[in-house]
């Protein structure tokens, strides 16, 4: 067997392990439905619809619905904790934020890969079924943490005794500033590569000049502020979910986000004075105005 595939092998029950921590911490006040904690149910849920979704995409070769099934995952745990848990302000809020992020950017990296073509991230995981596996999987976990402190507001059983407060009100604001610099930011970029005078280039203005990763920058704030709203709804074990924005920073600040667009921006235009400069001036995630290069 392939060292990789046996990687891959052996990653997906770890996945499900970290999947069934936070299922068990997120449960610790949840309602039931059919028997079983709702947010563990939820968990059950994120993983199912990304398995089920890799038996076509396995068999014909393609990752162009991989985002668009993460977008609809969200959208299914969502609907699973409104329809079958206490659907109180906070819930319907909660719920209402995030089923607009995922419809936003689920259109847009939809609409984006239908342009590219393909995605070449993927090219090298394709063919070995248990690495495509196991990406698919990790989508399930992915989706599973970055809502599990929406998902353990949404399905507690002390939600309705918190009304709505200072906490939502700063959360809403947080997350409005984080859906606006993401949205416009990557508005920004599918324009500035349209144009052909653009073609080969990095783009170097309106929000990208206050930062390299004004996308990344609002994503984090807007998980941020969902976080907040759903403190107060919070108790014991279900804290822990809390790792939520936690999860999403080091996600693309660490992992999968920052590190690989630099590692790809450095081997396209590393010897470009232009674009050292432009890193020097700029800064990497929050946001501050353009400056004089240092």
């Amino acid at each position: 067997m392939h060292p990789r595939r046996r990687q891959a092998l052996l990653a997906i029950p770890f996945i499900f392990a970290i999947g069934g921590v936070v299922a068990w911490a997120g449960s610790a006040a949840s309602v039931e439905a059919f028997g079983r904690p709702l947010f563990a149910l939820c968990a059950v849920f994120s993983f199912a619809v990304n398995l089920i979704a890799f038996l076509p995409a396995y068999a014909s070769q393609t990752e162009r619905y991989f985002d668009l099934t993460g977008s609809l995952t969200y959208l299914t745990l969502v609907a699973a904790a409104l329809a079958l848990g206490p659907a109180d302000p906070r819930a319907r809020l909660l719920g209402a934020l995030v089923a607009i992020w995922a419809l936003r950017l689920g259109t847009f990296l939809f609409r984006r890969i239908l342009q590219d073509g393909s995605d070449g991230r993927m090219d090298v995981l394709k063919p070995d079924w248990a690495r495509f596996l196991m990406t698919w999987t990790l989508q399930g976990l992915w989706v599973f943490l970055t809502l599990s402190c929406a998902l353990a507001a949404m399905t507690s059983t002390t939600t309705a005794e918190r009304p709505l407060g200072g906490f939502a009100a700063l959360g809403g604001a947080m997350w409005l500033v984080g859906f606006g610099f993401e949205a416009v930011a990557d508005h920004q970029k599918r324009v500035f590569r349209r144009d052909p005078a653009h073609q080969g280039r990095f783009i170097t203005t309106g929000l990208w000049a206050w930062s390299q990763h004004p996308n990344y920058f609002g994503e984090i704030l807007l998980w941020t502020g969902i976080a907040v709203i759903a403190v107060p709804a919070l108790s014991g074990p279900q804290y822990a979910t809390l790792l939520s924005p936690v999860f999403v920073f080091v996600l693309l600040t660490r992992i999968s986000g920052i590190p690989l667009l630099a590692a790809r921006a450095q081997k396209q235009w590393g010897q470009d004075p232009a674009f050292r400069a432009y890193r020097q001036r700029t800064a990497l995630l929050l946001p501050r105005p353009p400056g004089r290069q240092t």
